[in-house]
């Protein structure tokens, strides 16, 4: 799989796909909405199991009480974690359908750096043209054709900035 700038090209086929806020960075930490430039695989799958089916054998249910850690500094920073969990964190079971299905990323995980940055997911997009909080966000017909279609441990190239000249990046940001 490789990121590119028409979508994500994969098997011969490019999914359009809506990339973090703050574009692609070379220097990802916590909470600047940018999507990490690198070679990532995907490390695993979660899905709803009361709204879907299993996308593949390998994916394992969200529980009612699936959360995942983005306190930087928590010894379960960028983990799966269960609630009750005190610590900041993302809730995996959603009311809306953005995490009915998961593909996540080897980004900062599992060994995670303080401050690198936390759950870099492929997931369903909100809207066409509505930037992520850093993921990857596709179609849901196209998320469910890629869970099918992807194995784990797979490859996921995400170029550098120059690479992308179109409406979904940022200009790269002056080092403070």
């Amino acid at each position: 799989m490789r990121l590119t700038p028409r979508g994500l090209w994969m098997r011969g086929r490019v999914l359009p796909v809506e990339i973090g806020r703050g574009g692609l960075s070379e220097d990802k930490h916590e909470g600047d909405g940018a999507t990490p430039v690198g070679t990532l695989r995907i490390v695993g799958m979660r899905y709803r199991a009361d709204r879907i089916a299993a996308p593949a054998a390998w994916a394992i249910p969200i529980g009612p009480r699936d959360l995942w850690c983005d306190a930087s500094g928590h010894p379960a920073y960028n983990q799966q974690v269960r609630a009750p969990f005190p610590a900041s964190h993302e809730i995996l079971r959603r009311a809306d359908p953005l995490y009915d299905i998961i593909l996540l990323t080897s980004w900062n995980y599992p060994q995670a750096k303080d401050g690198k940055g936390s759950a870099i997911f492929l997931h369903q997009r909100r809207r066409a043209g509505f930037p992520t909080a850093g993921c990857l966000a596709f179609r849901r017909d196209h998320l469910i054709w890629l869970a099918q279609n992807v194995e784990q441990g797979e490859t996921l190239v995400i170029p550098p900035l120059a690479c992308y000249p179109h409406r979904h990046t940022a200009k790269p940001r002056d080092k403070a």
